[in-house]
């Protein structure tokens, strides 16, 4: 079983052919409301290749969070651990425009998640073959989770977004971490490489398109991406984090489960919607045999 503590949002998409400048009013070409917030994707996206999720978190008693524990269910997605509070329900505003993404979170009831809610799931983390989390959530809420899971023996799959909720402290008490360029530039600074030898097997670098890295203790490991044409990046990460995780709990290598995800990742940029493109089991190893074949015939 793998357990989620994390965020639970509405995203508010609105796509626009132009960027617009400061002070600029622009005609958008399209807006929709679609369940996100990176816990609630990892979630689903662990849910779609079948494992067995429980989702951690806050929504607000209102229709977003409603529909929203609605849509985690019908995922397959245990919520018995989604307590709803008097504040508003977290949104992300997400702005696409030319294949990329710019997204302005607000926290809303991902904020109130305590320790104390933590605490009133702990059996349900102590039964866990890992815990995702990221860091959408109160920071002191996040470093209770952790305590508890080294306390429980349960490995840690730390996805450290936003970059600056992150406490360096934790790297010794979770088990891998997945920054993207950016984040782990904000964490560790620039020097990558040497920061990639610090954490061996721990670290796993996401680099979008081109895959990611890590170091396996001897060499610098690189694994490549799958080059596909984007639709819509938002749920690329949490799709990769979800499907590592699935396919860490499942037994497989570092090696081979990075490989897995950046192919399940490779899948979800194909649909509009950080949720709408998540692949199932099926579609993951589909591909993967096409990727096989055309490595044979190389």
């Amino acid at each position: 079983m793998i357990t989620v503590i994390g965020s639970i949002n509405m995203d508010l998409v609105v796509q626009m052919g132009v960027f617009p400048k400061q002070g600029e009013t622009i005609l958008g070409k399209d807006f929709q409301t679609i369940p996100g917030g990176k816990g609630s994707n990892q979630a689903i996206a662990a849910a779609r290749l079948g494992s067995d999720v429980t989702m951690i978190g806050c929504v607000g008693s209102d229709s977003f969070g409603e529909t929203l524990r609605t849509v985690l269910q019908q995922e397959h997605v245990q919520t018995e651990a989604i307590t709803s509070v008097s504040v508003p329900t977290g949104i992300a505003n997400i702005l696409l425009y030319n294949n990329d993404n710019r997204i302005i979170v607000v926290p809303g009831a991902n904020y109130e998640l305590k320790p104390s809610h933590i605490e009133a799931a702990k059996e349900i983390i102590q039964k866990s073959q890992m815990v995702i989390m990221q860091l959408e959530i109160p920071m002191e809420t996040t470093a209770y989770a952790i305590k508890l899971c080294k306390e429980a023996n349960v490995p840690v799959l730390l996805n450290p977004a936003p970059a600056a909720n992150f406490d360096v402290q934790w790297m010794e008490d979770i088990t891998y971490i997945t920054p993207n360029e950016t984040e782990c530039a904000e964490i560790f600074g620039d020097a990558i490489e040497q920061v990639l030898e610090k954490y061996p097997n721990k670290m796993i670098m996401t680099l979008g398109s081109d895959g990611a890295r890590y170091f396996d203790g001897e060499y610098p490991i690189h694994v490549p991406g799958y080059l596909t044409r984007a639709v819509d990046t938002t749920g690329a990460g949490d799709t990769f984090n979800g499907a590592l995780a699935y396919a860490l709990v499942e037994g497989q290598s570092l090696d081979q489960a990075v490989y897995f995800a950046n192919i399940a990742a490779s899948l979800s940029v194909e649909k509009f919607g950080a949720q709408g493109g998540m692949p199932t089991l099926g579609a993951v190893y589909a591909r993967m045999a096409g990727v096989e074949e055309k490595r044979e015939d190389a």
